[in-house]
Order: structure tokens, then sequence, then C-alpha cells
């Protein structure tokens, strides 16, 4: 995944082929998830393959067949309504998930166990979705779905996910029983956080904001004992009114015990707020 990153921000010309890359590893990986997790323990965890779940154990319908019959539709509505900013490569997606379900439609399942096909597939669809993300594209689907309903009744974005892939559940919920649909929620979280993990990473930065009476001690010490760079805003004592400088700066989680004992050591008496910071790009952290 770095090494196609790094493709991407050093050559140009290659920046297409690896998003197209991106998209057909992804969707591959959401096709397999699917076929040796989520189907066999009938897991419909929202979207269009919760959909093909429903239907091949209502009508033993090919779960290919209906993503595709799902799936290209509301690409063209997509296109039509919303605009054509969703380009080929979402198209790429749209078919090649499918095509990818069934030519794997044989493998023998992973696991039985409907909560562990819950934690497995979540991961896997999460992980697939988090790569065709950095793809700049989607897999279509629901998604779409989601966007038209957002653009002609005013639901935020969210609210129309969640009445999409809830109504999926529920569906799930009537057809096999309330135990599937509770698995299907789980897979629905765990695909959720899964994502998150992909387009942010496992690494967590922490951001200090720092009010102390001896401010030019502690950028000072930042700057040149932790070697990061340090922002200073004006603000004002909400008691007291008078001005009163603080002092932002951002750093990895193994200096930030360092950066609190030098505070502690320049200022003991300083007022530091920390929090977490999810993804920083720019110098002295990752480029995008």
């Amino acid at each position: 995944m770095n090494r196609i990153n790094h493709l991407r921000e050093t050559n140009p010309k290659l920046r297409i082929a690896a998003d197209y890359l991106l998209v057909l590893l992804g969707s591959a990986i959401i096709a397999i998830s699917f076929n040796v997790f989520l189907l066999p323990n009938k897991v419909a965890s929202g979207g269009v393959s919760g959909i093909s779940t429903i239907l091949k154990s209502v009508l033993g319908l090919e779960p290919a067949y209906v993503q595709w019959a799902f799936n290209i539709p509301l690409f063209i509505a997509g296109v039509v309504l919303l605009g054509k900013h969703y380009g080929v490569k979402t198209l790429a997606g749209t078919i090649f998930l499918p095509f990818v379900v069934f030519l794997t439609k044989s493998w023998e399942p992973w696991t039985h166990d409907a909560l562990l096909g819950a934690l497995f597939g979540g991961i896997g669809v999460g992980l697939g979705l988090g790569i065709v993300f950095r793809g700049n594209a989607s897999t279509g689907g629901t998604d779409l779905a989601a966007q038209i309903i957002n653009k002609y009744t005013g639901f935020t974005l969210g609210r129309c996910v969640v009445m999409i892939d809830g109504l999926i559940v529920l569906t799930a919920a009537i057809v096999f029983d309330i135990e599937k649909a509770l698995y299907a929620l789980i897979g629905l979280y765990v695909t959720s956080k899964t994502i998150d993990l992909v387009q942010i990473g496992f690494g967590r930065s922490k951001m200090a904001m720092i009010i102390t009476d001896k401010q030019e001690e502690v950028r000072e010490g930042i700057l040149k004992k932790i070697d990061r760079g340090v922002t200073k805003f004006s603000a004002f004592g909400g008691f007291t009114d008078h001005e009163r400088p603080v002092l932002m700066c951002v750093v990895d989680q193994t200096e930030f015990t360092k950066l609190k004992q030098l505070v502690k050591s320049l200022d003991p008496s300083a007022f530091v707020v920390v929090m977490d910071a999810a993804e920083v790009l720019g110098e002295g952290f990752k480029r995008g």
C-alpha cells in the first residue's frame, strides 16, 4: 500500500493506474469477504451485499446477479441525478466487485460461526472499502442511493445511510431471525471502524494546547529538545480578560511523555489540554 501511495505522489502519470489498482484490489477483498464470511453465515450487514444475502436465502438468486442488477442502475441514476463526477473508477468497482463474487462463489466458507463471520467479514469489507476510497472511488450501491435521497429530501447523508442499512438489517431480522440481525449490526460497526483505520492509520498523534507564563522557555524547549514546531495563538482569559498566549504543538505518541516532562520541568503550573489528532499531514508527519 505504501509503495502504491509513493508512486501516486512521485509520478503523476501513474496516479490513475494506481487508483484503478486500488479500486480493483479493494473490490476483490470485499467480494471474497462476502463469500467466505458473510453469505454462508447469513450476515446481511447492509448495502447491496446485504440485499443479495437476503434474496439468496428467500428466492435462491445468485448474489452476483443481484448485485449487478442493483449496482448498475444505481450508478446510472447517480450519474443522471447527481452528476458525472463519479467517473469510470466507480463504474469499475461497481462491475468488478460482483464479478469477483461470481468467480469465488464456490469457495468454501472460512467459518460457520456467525459471530466470527460478522467480525471478520466486517473487517474484510471495511478493509476493501477503505482501499477503494483511497483510490478516490466507491463501489456504488446503496451509497449512491443515500446520496440521491439526501439531495431530494434534505435528510443528512448519514441519516440516509442509516435508514437504508437499518431497513436491510430489519428485513434480515424478519427473514432470518433477531440474532442474525444483531450479528449484522456487529458487522456494520466493525466495517466502519476498519474503514477509519485504513483511511487514517493505526498511528495517533497528540495535539497539546499549552497556557503558560513561561511561554518563551516552553517554546524554545519544544523546538530544540523535541524538534517539533510550535504555533502561538493570542487568547484572552475569561476571568481576567488579560491576554494569555496559547502554544499549540502536535507530537507523535512516542514523544508525548517527553513533552509532558518538558512542560512540567519548565512551568509546573502550566495549563495543558491534550487531544487526539486522528490524522496529521505536513512537515514531520505523513504527506497524505
